[in-house]
This record gives structure tokens, sequence and C-alpha cells, in this order.
């Protein structure tokens, strides 16, 4: 009986989309507590909205024609030839992908099974989550040119560190027998199959390529727009209750302190590489470093929850903690890195 009741309230429940709740529900408790400060906080989202709109329909256009062209398939080319090549190979490329971190679960399974060393593979799950054209495009009309194209490059750096470092030890008791015995997906897997052979760069001519870009274009469109939604809302909100002093105080200054607290703080309060833009944009007008703010993207990036379960999935705990590491560690080099040029 109690099954039979609650049953429908569960999958009513996993049908919601949880950011368009949240979103609805933080301008809710806005028209609730401080009523005056509702239609500023919607017009402040919209603004932000607007100034990033060419960003998001160019984002959006390049996933979509990347993925019904098929040209997602040249990843591959990142695990042939010798293993130092595939390592670099690898970073470039999960540095610039379009991918999710879920999307590449089934290709980076497959690849493992194949035999193809994990040095390569561990440079690419680093990078990948960090960058990809709509973050770099988003990033950029934010928070600057030179601050999207450092990270970037923080991104690949930090791939290269966690690549090298797992070749090194990569006969080490850490990395031996590093995969599950069955490996699933705990995420978002749903995702369309890449399409096989060489890319088809008439896409428009192949209905089933047509369809890809069609859904790709629209899904893409509505995630974004939703996430960054709900960030601009929070960024208001941040700007107008969180004293900048205690911002500057904690986050601010020159030392590695800030940089470091930038990474621990990066892992629990990153929701994605998009939302986490207009939060680190408002975390900088209140005097955040700007190490602190490099550490908190790239820690943040990689420990979120959907990059973490696509390493979770496959291989074993002790490897996943190396993962962890590498990222700390390239989180907090990539700050000084960045706070020393910046």
């Amino acid at each position: 009986m109690a099954d039979t009741t609650q049953s429908p309230v569960v999958a009513a429940w996993g049908r919601i989309d949880k950011a368009w709740l949240l979103l609805g529900l933080t301008l809710a408790a806005v028209a609730l507590f401080e009523a005056p400060q509702l239609w500023p906080t919607i017009t402040f989202a919209a603004g932000a909205l607007w100034h990033t709109a060419p960003f998001i329909a160019f984002a959006v256009l390049a996933v979509a024609w990347l993925r019904a062209t098929g040209a997602e398939r040249l990843l591959a080319r990142a695990f042939e030839g010798s293993r130092v090549r595939m390592i670099a190979v690898a970073a470039v490329i999960g540095g610039i992908a379009p991918f999710c971190s879920c999307e590449v679960i089934p290709f980076i399974a497959a690849m493992l099974a194949l035999g193809a060393p994990l040095g390569a593979v561990m440079a690419f799950w680093l990078a990948s989550p960090l960058m990809d054209p709509a973050q770099f495009l988003i990033t950029s009309g934010t928070l600057g040119w030179d601050f999207a194209i450092a990270k970037t490059g923080a991104a690949i750096g930090t791939g290269l560190l966690g690549g090298f470092a797992t070749l090194a030890l990569s006969r080490s008791a850490l990395f031996a027998d590093p995969l599950r015995s069955a490996p699933g997906c705990g995420g978002c897997c749903s995702a369309q199959r890449p399409f096989e052979g060489a890319p088809v760069w008439r896409f428009w001519s192949d209905a089933a390529r047509r369809d890809t870009f069609v859904s790709t274009l629209q899904g893409n469109a509505l995630f974004l727009l939703k996430w960054l939604a709900l960030a601009y809302v929070v960024e208001a909100l941040m700007l107008r209750h969180i004293p900048a002093e205690t911002v500057a105080g904690v986050l601010g200054g020159d030392g590695i302190g800030p940089i470091l607290l930038g990474a621990v703080v990066g892992a629990p309060a990153y929701l994605n590489g998009y939302a986490a833009v207009p939060m680190v944009d408002a975390l900088l007008a209140q005097g955040m470093s700007d190490g602190a703010a490099m550490s908190f993207m790239i820690a943040g990036g990689v420990s979120c929850i959907p990059a973490a379960i696509a390493v979770w999935a496959l291989v074993r705990p002790r490897v996943f903690f190396a993962y962890l590491a590498f990222a700390t560690t390239g989180a907090v080099l990539a700050g000084l890195a960045w706070q020393a040029i910046a």
C-alpha cells in the first residue's frame, strides 16, 4: 500500500528539473522576504543573460554542428602513438572537446578495455570538465578573454600533470589493476552515441544527423539558459547580501592561503562550469583574489559531482583519490601562476 501511494510522487519528483525548481524557489524567497528587490534581481539576471546571449548562441550552434557532423570521433586520435604523445594530445583535446563528463564514459571505458594507457585517460579526464567551447565563450564574455585563455591553459596543464604523474607511477601498487570489474554509469549517460566513421561535414543531407543537430541545439540551449539564469540570480543575491570586506578578508590578498582556500571551497560550492562563472564574477567584485578565483574554478570543475562520477564509475577508489589529488595540486599551481601573472 505504501509503495503504491509513494511511487507516483517519487516518479513526479524525478521528472522535475531541479535547476528550474531551485530558480523558482529562489525568486519566491526573494518575493517573500524582500519584495522590493524582486524586480531588480530579475532585471539584473535578464541583463546578464542578454550580455552573454551572443556567446551562448555561438556556443550551442558550434557544439550542435560538431555533434551532427561526427567530428567528435576525432577524439580517438588522442590515444594513438607513444605514451608521451598520447598524454599530451589527450590533455589538449580534453581541454577543448565539447563533451560533458558522462558523455565520455562509454568512450573511455572502451579505450581502457582495449589497453589505452591510464596516463592518457587521466590527462583527458582531468582536462575535460574544465573547459569546452561553450565554457570558453561564456567565461570570456563575463570574466574576460585573459581569464578564459588562462583557464584553458590551466585545464591542459592539470591534465598534463596528472597524465605524466600517472605514467611515472604506472608500475606502483596505486595504479595496479585500476578498473572496476563492472564499470557503470552513475550520471547522465543517456546521451546519443557518436556517429561512426569519418565526419560528414554536410550533415544536413542526412535525416539522423539533422535530428541530432536539432536535439543537441535545443538541449544545450535549455541547459545553458536554466543554469545561467539561476547563477545570475544567485550572483545578484551575493552582491547584495555578502559583505565585500568579508570576501576580501577570507579570499583576498596575495599569499598562498586564499589560493588554497579557493581550491578547498571550490569542491562543495561549484555547480558546473557555466553556473560557476557568474559566481566567481561576483566574488571577484567583492575582493576575491585572482589566484583564488582560478584555483576555485579548477578544483571545483574537476571535483563537481558529474565529473567525479565519470571517474568513480570506471576505476577503483585509490585511482579516484589520485585523480582528486592531481586536481587539487593542479588547481593550486594554476592559482599561483595566475596570481603572479594577473
